[in-house]
C-alpha cells in the first residue's frame, strides 16, 4: 500500500497549502456579483465552435443547454419527457415521429420558430457533406419534412430506440433564414437561439457573456431564468481559476480536483458540493496498422496495460467520493450498458509477464495523451512506469488530441466522455467502437452487435447485443475503463444551485440566496 500511495503522491497537482493561505490573505468580495446580478464563472476549456453541432467540449454543451432549446426535454431527475418547442409528438411506426410544434416562440433575433426552422436545422446538419462535429447525434436522422406550418414528421434511417433522447438533448434547433444565411461559421461568430439566455458577447478562446431573455416562453419545462447575466471566462489554469474563486473574481468553477475541493472547503465565503455523473473516463489504446505505438497491437501489451494500474487506489485518493469502478466503456445509467463484462484486477507482476511473453522484457516508451484530470493522468503514468512501460504526457486541449486522434497520429489517450446528455448506450461505446471518427479498434464484429443494439425496438434482444459487444470489447482489451467522474463544484455561498447527474450546468435554475 506504501507503494501505491507513493506513486499517487507523485500524480498528484495541487496548490496545497498555498490555497488556503491565499484565502486568509485575500479581501473578500463575496457578495459583488449578487449585487449586479451577474454570476462569473470559469472553465479550464474553450469550445470550438459555439454552434452545438460543431463542439463536443463540455462547456460548449452547457453554452448550448442556455441558449438554445431542442424538440423535447427530459427531466433530469424523473427522465420523463416533456414537450419543449415541440407541444406534442406521436410514434407513426418504427422509424417515424410526428410533432406539433409550439406557437408564438420567437428566437433571440426576432425570427419566428416554426416547422421551418426544424426542417432546416435537422437536414443541414445530418448532412454528412456539412461535416458536422457531433455527427453521430443526427447520423440516425433520413429525413425532415413539413407537413404544414407547425407540423413536421421526422424518419429515421433504421429503427432508432433513442431517437427521443437525442431530440432531448442534443439536437438543437437553430433559426431557419438565419442559419442558412450565416451557417455555422456565422451561428459561431454570432449565436442565435431560442433559450433561457442569449449570448450578448463572445470573444473566441476567452469569454462568453450571456444576458437573461426575458422573453423567454412561458410554456417552456425549463424554468424562467433569474439571474440577469452570466460570464463565462476560458481560463486553462487551475490555480489561476483557484485564486480567482477565492478572492471572489469567479463565483462559479467545477471539475475541481478532490485534493484542492477539500481545501476550499474551509473557506467561508464558498461551498463545496460534489455529484455523481454520466462522465466515463477511460483509455483509449490505437491498434490500427498506421498506430505509432505497433506494441498496442499485441493483446498481452494491452492486458498488462490495465493490470498495471491500480484503478482502487486512484479511485479513492484522487478521483473521491461519487466515482465508481467501471468495467465497460459505458455509463451505467445508460439503457443498454451492462458492466457484468470479464475484468482485470491490479497484479503488476502479471503485467510485467505479460510484457516478457509480448517480447518487451523491458518494457517500452510510450507517449500518452490527456487534455483535463491531469493528476490522475500522471498517477497512471507512474503505475505503467513501474512495470516499464515508460509513458511521456503530452497534455492538450479538447480539440487538438481529437485531431491527433483522428489522424491516427495517438499512441494511447486518457480521456473522457459524458454521451453529450444522452442517457442511451448508443451515444457512448459505439462512439469510440462503431467505426466512426474516433474509433482506433476497427473491429468488425464489435461493430455488426453495436449496430444491432442501436437499431432494435425490443428491450431484451437490444440490451443482448450490447453486452455481447462491451464483453468482446473487455475480452480483447481494446480499452482501459477506469471510472466514473465524480464532479466537485466551488461556488459563491450567496449561489444557489444545484448539481445534476449529466453534468449540465443550468443556469436558468439558479438563484441569489
Amino acid at each position: 500500500m506504501a507503494f501505491s500511495l507513493a506513486l499517487l503522491s507523485a500524480g498528484r497537482s495541487g496548490l496545497r497549502l498555498g490555497a488556503c493561505a491565499l484565502a486568509l490573505g485575500l479581501a473578500f468580495n463575496a457578495h459583488a456579483a449578487k449585487k449586479d446580478d451577474t454570476l462569473r464563472m470559469a472553465y479550464d476549456q474553450a469550445p470550438e465552435s459555439v454552434d452545438p453541432y460543431y463542439n463536443n467540449v463540455r462547456i460548449g454543451v452547457i453554452i448550448a443547454a442556455n441558449v438554445w432549446d431542442t424538440l423535447l426535454y427530459r427531466d433530469p431527475m424523473t427522465n420523463e419527457y416533456k414537450g419543449q418547442l415541440a407541444k406534442s409528438w406521436k410514434q407513426v411506426d418504427d422509424k417515424t415521429l410526428e410533432f406539433e410544434l409550439r406557437q408564438g416562440v420567437k428566437f433571440h433575433n426576432g425570427e419566428e420558430f416554426d416547422a421551418d426552422s426544424v426542417v432546416y436545422t435537422l437536414n443541414f446538419v445530418a448532412d454528412p457533406k456539412n461535416k458536422a462535429v457531433t455527427q453521430q447525434n443526427v447520423a440516425w436522422i433520413d429525413k425532415v419534412e413539413k407537413i404544414d406550418k407547425y407540423h413536421v414528421r421526422l424518419t429515421t434511417k433504421e429503427p432508432f430506440p433513442g431517437a427521443k433522447e437525442y431530440l432531448s438533448t442534443t439536437v438543437a434547433i437553430h433559426p431557419a433564414k438565419y442559419y442558412q444565411e450565416v451557417g455555422p461559421k456565422g451561428m459561431n461568430a454570432k449565436p442565435v437561439g431560442s433559450g433561457p439566455y442569449k449570448v450578448a458577447d463572445y470573444q473566441p478562446g476567452k469569454s462568453i457573456t450571456l444576458e437573461r431573455n426575458t422573453d423567454y416562453f412561458k410554456d417552456s419545462p425549463k424554468a424562467q431564468p433569474k439571474i440577469g447575466k452570466v460570464v463565462i471566462r476560458f481560463i486553462p489554469d487551475r490555480q489561476t481559476q483557484m485564486a480567482e474563486v477565492i478572492s471572489g473574481g469567479e463565483d462559479l468553477i467545477m471539475s475541481v480536483p478532490k485534493d484542492q475541493a477539500d481545501q476550499l472547503r474551509t473557506v467561508p465565503t464558498l461551498q463545496v458540493v460534489n455529484g455523481e455523473t454520466m462522465r466515463i473516463v477511460f483509455m483509449q489504446m490505437n491498434i490500427l496498422e498506421n498506430s505509432p505505438a505497433p506494441q498496442l497491437k499485441d493483446e498481452r501489451v494491452r492486458r498488462a496495460i490495465i493490470h498495471a494500474i491500480d484503478r482502487q487506489a486512484i479511485l479513492k485518493n484522487i478521483v473521491g467520493e461519487g466515482g465508481a469502478i467501471l468495467n465497460a466503456i459505458c455509463t451505467p445509467s445508460q439503457v443498454g450498458c451492462t458492466q457484468d463484462v470479464p475484468t482485470y484486477k491490479y497484479d503488476p507482476a502479471q503485467a510485467k509477464k505479460l510484457l516478457a511473453e509480448a517480447g518487451y522484457p523491458n518494457g517500452f516508451d510510450i507517449d500518452i495523451l490527456a487534455y483535463r484530470e491531469r493528476n490522475q493522468t500522471e498517477a497512471i503514468i507512474n503505475y505503467l512506469q513501474a512495470v516499464g512501460i515508460r509513458a511521456k504526457l503530452n497534455f492538450l486541449q479538447y480539440a487538438a488530441m481529437r485531431d491527433m486522434i483522428r489522424a491516427g497520429k495517438a499512441s494511447i489517450t486518457h480521456q473522457t466522455w459524458a454521451s453529450n446528455l444522452v442517457n442511451d448506450v448508443s451515444a457512448s461505446t459505439p462512439v469510440y467502437f462503431g467505426f466512426g471518427n474516433d474509433d482506433i479498434t476497427r473491429d468488425a464484429k464489435v461493430k455488426a452487435l453495436l449496430d444491432k443494439g442501436d437499431h432494435t425496438i425490443e428491450a431484451a434482444p437490444r440490451a443482448a447485443a450490447y453486452k455481447e459487444a462491451l464483453s468482446m470489447i473487455a475480452e480483447k482489451a481494446y480499452a482501459v475503463p477506469l471510472w466514473t467522474l465524480p464532479v466537485y463544484y466551488v461556488a459563491n455561498k450567496d449561489l444557489a444551485f444545484k448539481p445534476y447527474p449529466d453534468e449540465l450546468t443550468r443556469f436558468w435554475d439558479m438563484s441569489w440566496k
